[in-house]
């Protein structure tokens, strides 16, 4: 997780040990950032909210991404449910409206194909899928179940915005 945030800043992490028992050294470096204002007085540099607040159902079975995730996508002016496994986002789904569900596809009671099959017969929803299985046999399966999108972990945080405001438009 340390790693994907650092990337997300274009920084670099460096690991350094004596070994065993002797502990860890982190070197974490990111680019100082000026803040640009332009000629209205906006800052330039600060994240914009996506066009349209779209209906998330962000299925992850991994805590901290979850948690990340759904902070992120908060921030940026979407509605965010979140569920830890296959079961608990098929309940989710029965109840409530998406316009987008970001589903991993390895889950602990199921995996991320069945949720999107589901999904798709319930209800007219996009699927994008969030894993870490990004070969091109996985790409052609998450198609055939029904994934719309496909991005691999750990996630570009731009490039899953760039999908949410195609999904949005």
């Amino acid at each position: 997780i340390s790693k994907h945030l650092v990337n997300l800043h274009g920084g670099a992490i460096e690991v350094q040990s004596r070994g065993r028992s002797f502990g860890s050294t982190f070197k974490v470096t990111l680019d100082a950032i000026t803040n640009r204002m332009d000629k209205s007085g906006v800052d330039s540099q600060a994240p914009q909210k996506s066009v349209k607040s779209l209906r998330i159902l962000l299925v992850e079975d991994h805590g901290d991404t979850r948690h990340t995730l759904s902070r992120l996508l908060t921030h940026f002016g979407h509605q965010i449910s979140v569920a830890d496994n296959t079961r608990s986002a098929l309940a989710i789904m029965a109840s409530q409206k998406f316009d987008v569900v970001l589903c991993d596809i390895g889950l602990p009671d199921g995996s991320g194909y069945e949720v999107i099959a589901q999904a798709k017969r319930k209800q007219p929803v996009k699927a994008v899928a969030i894993t870490g299985f990004g070969t091109e046999d996985d790409i052609r399966r998450g198609k055939e179940a029904g994934f719309d999108f496909h991005l691999v972990k750990p996630v570009d945080f731009h490039e899953l915005r760039s999908v949410l405001d195609k999904v949005g438009a």
